[in-house]
């Protein structure tokens, strides 16, 4: 009867793993280290530092859904949030590999809905992209005096984890929160806008 009992436990356990998305992995001692470390206002990362560079440059991966139910995941996203609010910054939007971790979580805010509330989003993937492309201008966080023109869809299909029910939810989102969506997925991805930018100027602002 032991024997069996084991062997049940081990299969709940691949079971209950399998839910998460595949590629996805538990946050490292180190990663654990930088959100408990950062104040409530976290460091953002530009390209004028060689090792941040490299780190904006890389691909991030999933949180695991018990990371997505941890504190350690409820700190990054309020952490993430003061950030990007904070005056010093002022941003419409942050991804994690901003603030240091290459994981798949993003702030946006809200243009959209009524409020024009932030919200975080784990896992966040663009599943569909159409229509017209129009230029406008965009400025990143991580690259503080410039601005772009660069090209964008206006209709897209955006898709997340819920942190609370751990289920995928697709949303579709239009005009300028698309362009929003876009620009920060693509840093989860290693992309800057200046990789899509037509033009550039120094941002005097």
């Amino acid at each position: 009867m032991r024997k069996y009992s084991f062997i049940f436990v081990i299969a709940l356990s691949i079971l209950s793993h399998s839910c998460d998305t595949p590629g996805a992995a538990d946050l490292s001692k180190d990663e654990k280290a930088l959100i408990a470390g950062s104040d409530s206002l976290m460091r953002v990362l530009t390209v004028y530092d060689k090792d941040d560079s490299l780190l904006l440059r890389n691909a991030s991966i999933d949180f695991t859904d018990r990371d997505l139910l941890s504190k350690d995941f409820e700190a990054l996203a309020a952490k993430m949030l003061h950030t990007v609010q904070d005056p010093s910054q002022d941003g419409v939007g942050i991804a994690a590999p901003q603030v240091g971790l290459n994981r798949r979580v993003i702030c946006v805010l809200r243009y959209d809905l009524p409020g024009e509330p932030f919200g975080v989003y784990p896992n966040a993937r663009l599943d569909s992209l159409w229509g017209e492309r129009l230029s406008g201008p965009e400025g990143c966080l991580s690259i503080p005096g410039w601005a772009g023109s660069v090209p964008r869809y206006q209709n897209i299909i955006v898709s997340y984890t819920d942190p609370e029910t751990l289920q995928t939810v697709k949303e579709r989102v239009e005009g300028y929160t698309a362009v929003i969506f876009q620009h920060e997925i693509d840093h989860l991805d290693g992309i800057l806008y200046t990789d899509r930018a037509d033009s550039l100027w120094v941002d005097e602002r």
